[in-house]
Parts: structure tokens; sequence; C-alpha cells
């Protein structure tokens, strides 16, 4: 049976217009329950709802913005920032060094929830001058905190409440974190499809490692950070939805895209192994990306060196 996180049950919003659209607890609760998932069907059969058993919208966007505030809290202990620059770094120096490529650049962050990632890029300016840094979900509620804390912070970044493929400027580089586990079969090809398709340069999307110890390394860590049942839930069965490095790999091969995995499993000690980076950048940029890296260049990995890699 599929695992399923409450978090993508109780919002929905119209693909098109991005207006919220209404979602009836009973509906979330049998879903669940034919899952086999009692556990998260009494979660959410705790959730306030009108007299229609429409879950209360207001209720729903301060569980999310809650949960969403303990996220940020393990992004900083888990040092997500740093983690993505070692990566993004180099390949932003890749960029530049590359003919025709003087910027401006602009980074999208695909899911951006509460903006942890822009807003400490924008905080360090660690990627560099000229990297404009936006933030785009389709979850208005965490779009708006986003842009409270940015401007409470002082930040130059912005944040988007739409579709990161529609925005009027064109994305330099595409990230997310924690995002690519929740596209199962061929969405997860089509969202790298848009992203060849359009004119960016590269994408990096950091994710959970699917490994043996991520299921159990998830609840321990969720189980001393998280408050609500929500989290604690949703932080395991990330885990177990976590999609292999041979899929993602697989997924990435678009075309007109190189896909490159940073430290698949083989290369990585799964005792400390949390998130990792899938690439995918314009051919050109594979030789001044790995010169940019230098020796941790070791650690980037095509789809044919996984063999024997990733055993």
């Amino acid at each position: 049976m599929p695992h399923l996180e409450i978090s993508d049950l109780i919002t929905a919003t119209d693909p098109h217009s991005g207006a919220r659209l209404p979602v009836r607890r009973a509906d979330v609760v049998r879903r669940l329950r034919e899952c086999g998932d009692q556990r998260a069907a009494r979660i959410v059969d705790a959730l306030p709802t009108d007299r229609d058993d429409v879950l209360d919208p207001a209720a729903v966007d301060r569980l999310m913005v809650s949960v969403h505030t303990e996220l940020q809290r393990l992004s900083e202990e888990l040092r997500i920032g740093d983690r993505l620059v070692h990566v993004l770094g180099p390949l932003f120096a890749a960029i530049r060094a590359t003919a025709g490529h003087t910027g401006p650049f602009r980074l999208v962050d695909i899911g951006s929830g509460l903006g942890y990632l822009v807003r400490w890029l924008a905080a360090t300016g660690a990627l560099g001058p000229a990297v404009e840094l936006v933030g785009v979900d389709l979850d208005a509620a965490l779009v708006g905190e986003a842009d409270r804390l940015a401007r409470a912070e002082g930040l130059d970044c912005r944040f988007v409440h739409g579709n990161a493929f529609d925005l009027p400027e064109a994305a330099t580089v595409y990230v997310s974190t924690g995002v690519l586990h929740h596209f199962r079969g061929p969405a997860l090809a089509e969202f790298f499809q848009a992203q060849a398709a359009s004119p960016a340069l590269a994408f990096c999307h950091y994710d959970i490692a699917a490994t043996r110890l991520a299921p159990i390394g998830a609840w321990i860590f969720h189980r001393a950070r998280m408050r609500h049942p929500l989290g604690r839930h949703d932080g395991v069965v990330s885990a177990l939805r976590a999609h292999s490095d041979e899929t993602l790999l697989r997924a990435a091969a678009a075309p007109g895209i190189r896909p490159l995995l940073y430290e698949p499993r083989g290369l990585a000690n799964p005792f400390c192994t949390t998130l990792r980076p899938i690439l995918g950048i314009r051919p050109q940029l594979e030789a001044p990306l790995r010169q940019a890296l230098g020796r941790a260049s070791r650690r980037l990995v095509g789809p044919e060196q996984l063999t024997g890699t990733a055993r």
C-alpha cells in the first residue's frame, strides 16, 4: 500500500488558477484508512471542520505554518544551507566561467515553504553578487509567512504564490529541498522534463537519501524535535517515500540535460547521510563544474558510473 503524507491531503489548489479548493475531512480519513494508516486517519479526524465537513482553512494554515516552523529548526540543525552551497557555489562558479553567462542570475526555490533556504542565502550572500533569489510555493499561507519573515529580517529576496514554471522571468537554476519524494510515478520525470524544457541552465534538488536507516533516523529525529503528531507522522513517511539513486537518475535524464548524483549510496556513510542532491546541468557545464568542485568532484556520478557504486 502507498505511504501518504497528511500535509499532501489536507490542502488542495487548482493547478491553473492557484485558487484554494475545499477538502472534506471524511475523504482524507477514508484515503488514509484504505492505505492502512489508522494513526494518520486519527490525526486528521481531530482537525476542525465546518458543518459540511470541510476542513477549516484557517486552522489548516496555522497548522502548516507551525509544522514548517519546526521543519525550519531541523534545517538549521542539519545545516541545510551550508550543504546546498557546497554544491551550488561551484555550480554558479561554473556558470560564471562559461562563455556568454555573465549574469544576472536567478535562483528559483520550488516548494520553498517558509523560505528558509532563500532567506539563508540572502542573509549570507553565499552565492555571490548578481543572484536574484526567488521562492515559489503553491501554499499561499506559507508564502505569506515567508514574505513576512524576509521583510522582518530585511532580506533582499522575494516569494511568489503559484507554479514555479509559470513565472514570467526565466530561472537560471532551479532548486528544492525535500520536494522530490512528493512526486510519484510519471510525475517525477515530468517534473525534471519541465526544467529541461525551460531556459534554465541547471537544477539541484536535495531530498532524503533512500537508505535502510533513513526511516529509523527520521523517527528518532522527528520524535525529538517535532511537537505536532502531523509533523512526526509525515517526517517518517517522507523517508519511506524517498526515491532510490537509480530512480532519480533515470527520471532526470531529460533531453538536453546531463543528470548527476552527488554522494550516491555507495559513496556515502549511511549513518551520516540524510539529504543528497540530484543535479541536472547543460552538458557544457560539466567540465567547469567538476573543476570548481575540485577533489569533491569524485563524489559526482552519472548514470553510467552508478553500476557497482550504489549497490
